[in-house]
């Protein structure tokens, strides 16, 4: 049974207790989500539209602070993310990210997780999103991506998450220069994702973490 924890920052965070693994940072889940995909993806990204693949939806929290972030930017964001598991709305009631995100916060928050899966909605303008619930390891991905947000459980946790087959597939649907961030920076995860077609960069990673990667799609 998922369990509800609180990270250092404040902000919650979910245990799952068959992979004995959180679902964010336990040094901070907003911080974390902030430093890899917003300031180090999000906010080095030139494009216009941006398109977006999330592999882990998860609580919704990068989807939330993408959508944060975009307003006023006169960027419009094309959010795609993939769910192999999705949260039970009783969890997703009681998660206190929207106290972090200002005063639209609970009500994008609660868009986002209203909306009907398989679909693309309208959540804010300039943000539309589209939640697919399958499995990224056997599903077909389609669509054409210049940013990518790789949040799935930990390489040691989740091993079949993060190999080549994977990241191959990612690169297919990734467009020339798309960037790819992700919190882990393991010697495999690069060196797959070099084997992909990425050039890969470690850069500082969140509080209590010592590296981050972001990838650029080379070929």
């Amino acid at each position: 049974m998922r369990q509800l924890i609180i990270t250092e920052d404040g902000s919650h965070s979910i245990y799952v207790p068959e992979f004995d693994e959180n679902y964010h940072s336990i040094h901070g889940a907003v911080q974390e989500s902030e430093h890899v995909f917003i300031k180090n993806g999000f906010d080095v990204c030139d494009e216009n539209p941006v398109t977006l693949f999330e592999a882990g939806f998860g609580t919704g929290l990068n989807a939330l602070f993408t959508a944060i972030r975009g307003l006023g930017t006169g960027k419009e964001i094309f959010y795609t993310a993939i769910e192999k598991y999705p949260l039970d709305n009783e969890i997703v009631k009681v998660l206190n990210y929207p106290a972090f995100a200002g005063e639209k916060g609970k009500m994008i928050f609660d868009q986002i997780h209203s909306c009907e899966w398989g679909k693309l909605h309208k959540i804010v303008t300039g943000f539309y999103l589209t939640k697919i619930e399958g499995d990224l390891v056997n599903d077909t991905i389609t669509g054409s991506y210049n940013l990518v947000y790789f949040d799935a459980f930990a390489p040691d946790k989740q091993p079949e998450m993060w190999t080549k087959d994977v990241f191959r597939k990612i690169s297919q649907v990734t467009a020339a220069n798309g960037i790819f961030v992700t919190y882990s920076a393991k010697g495999d995860v690069k060196r797959n994702l070099e084997g992909s077609g990425f050039r890969v960069s470690r850069l500082p990673g969140p509080p209590g973490k010592r590296h981050m990667i972001r990838a650029i799609k080379s070929y």
